[in-house]
């Protein structure tokens, strides 16, 4: 098979393409939460946790309180599962393989957090207890060993204007999206009228 001239097939292409990479680049890329790492955690109310597993590869938000996700210490995270729609693609995956990431994310803060490790699903009573709100413990709690953290820039969030954009225009309703997916079985109008009891109801 000839090579496609215009496709990136090798890591030395790559490199040759991006440049060289910067010492801080490097250096910040570390084996454990430091203060500054555990004070972005502590101050993140959402994060994207990435899985893998046998249907392939899954992004799913989390979010709650600044700190919902806890430094237990250096080398260990404890992330709440919280009531959702059951279909734990993310669980599913860490049953199978328990590599996972997060991405933290802090609102007006441009810088971002990555953390690299593996987690286990416990529902230790005691752990359980831990992370009670309106009086709900939540489903399970991710025991997650940290094998890199590092932090991101803020070239993606400046360049997004993630935390300056005025609200887009022309986004469908969560009822409108039901209504296009079921093909009008849903009423997009009444989705939408109940959705926000709907989901204050059922937050935890």
């Amino acid at each position: 098979m000839t090579q496609s001239l215009d496709t990136i097939d090798t890591v030395e292409q790559l490199s040759a393409l991006l440049g060289p990479v910067s010492d801080i680049s490097i250096r910040k890329e570390l084996p454990r939460i430091v203060p500054a790492y555990r004070a972005m955690i502590e101050a993140s109310p959402f994060a994207i946790l990435a899985t893998s597993g046998p249907g392939g590869l899954d992004a799913s938000p989390r979010g709650d309180a600044p700190g919902f996700v806890v430094v237990e210490d250096e080398q260990t995270l404890l992330l709440p599962e919280r009531r959702g729609n059951n279909r734990a693609d993310s669980l599913r995956n860490l049953i199978a393989d328990p590599r996972m990431a997060l991405l933290f994310l802090i609102p007006g803060v441009g810088e971002t957090l990555r953390v690299n490790g593996h987690a286990k699903i416990s529902v230790a009573p005691d752990l359980l207890a831990r992370f009670v709100v309106r009086e709900q413990m939540p489903k399970c709690v991710l025991v997650i060993t940290v094998e890199t953290a590092y932090y991101q820039c803020s070239r993606a969030i400046v360049r997004s204007q993630l935390w300056t954009a005025p609200p887009a225009a022309g986004v469908p309703s969560a009822g409108q999206i039901n209504a296009q997916i079921t093909g009008g079985a849903i009423d997009a109008t009444e989705f939408d009228r109940l959705q926000p009891a709907r989901i204050q109801a059922t937050l935890y």
